[in-house]
Parts: C-alpha cells; structure tokens; sequence
C-alpha cells in the first residue's frame, strides 16, 4: 500500500475485531508520524483477556515516502 493511502486510510485511528481459530481480537491501526520522508505506523493487538488490554502486543513499522526504503 502506498504511503499516500495509509495516510488516508489512517486519518482517523482504525479499531476492528478480528477472528482466527475461533477466538477474536481487537485491532487498532494508528498513524504515530507523518513526516517529510516517511509515515510510522503502530499496530496493536489483543484478545481481550487480561493483561493484554493493558500491555497489547504492540509492533510498528515505517513507510518511506521515496520508496527507496532508506532513510538515506
């Protein structure tokens, strides 16, 4: 996906339930940075129980805007 359209799509923070082998999971996509050379997006998930809604497992990752993948 195009830097151009995660920021679009992640205008506002994006909250979903999914379901994989039988058990769901909350799912929250959020824009972290949008700067002149690339985006940072967090995902974070958890399955409800606790302590996973207060320490989901969180990742993120970098999207550069010159699609050379460097920051060089």
């Amino acid at each position: 996906m195009s830097w151009e359209r995660l920021t679009a799509e992640l205008a506002d923070d994006q909250v979903y339930e999914v379901e994989f082998e039988s058990r769901k999971y909350q799912v929250e996509v959020e824009l972290l940075e949008n700067t002149e050379r690339y985006i940072h997006v967090a995902v974070s998930v958890d399955d409800g129980s606790l302590p996973a809604p207060i320490l989901p497992l969180t990742d993120s990752f970098i999207r550069y805007k010159d699609s050379s993948g460097s920051e060089g």
